[in-house]
């Protein structure tokens, strides 16, 4: 199983959330009644199908054990699981963030720390 998961945000949402101690989730989240994650495997396609090109984003890493029974692992891009929090995220559960900046060709550059 996995230990940590991955949340792909703006930097500001992400700094707002870090102050006020909870991410409840970007508008696609709300709109879906979950928050998105990734498992390092699947984040660099969700970076290039949903964040092409976006210059402000931030990847936070999450742990897994203490989300509990609110996270569950879901079918979703062809029939992959993937996280999905029906909780908003404590940022104590956050391991680490790190930015996620874009490289000459336009590809984001994942910390090393996902590979």
């Amino acid at each position: 199983m996995h230990a940590l998961i991955y949340k792909i945000e703006g930097r500001e949402a992400w700094a707002a959330s870090v102050a006020n101690g909870y991410y409840v989730g970007s508008a696609d989240d709300t709109r879906d009644g979950f928050i998105h994650f990734s498992t390092a495997a699947q984040a660099r396609v969700t970076a290039a199908k949903y964040f092409a090109g976006r210059r402000d984003l931030v990847i936070g890493a999450v742990r897994v054990e203490p989300l509990g029974e609110a996270l569950k692992w879901e079918p979703s891009r062809g029939g992959d699981l993937f996280p999905h929090l029906y909780a908003a995220l404590n940022m104590a559960h956050v391991a680490w963030t790190n930015p996620l900046p874009l490289d000459t060709a336009g590809q984001h550059l994942f910390p090393p720390e996902m590979t």
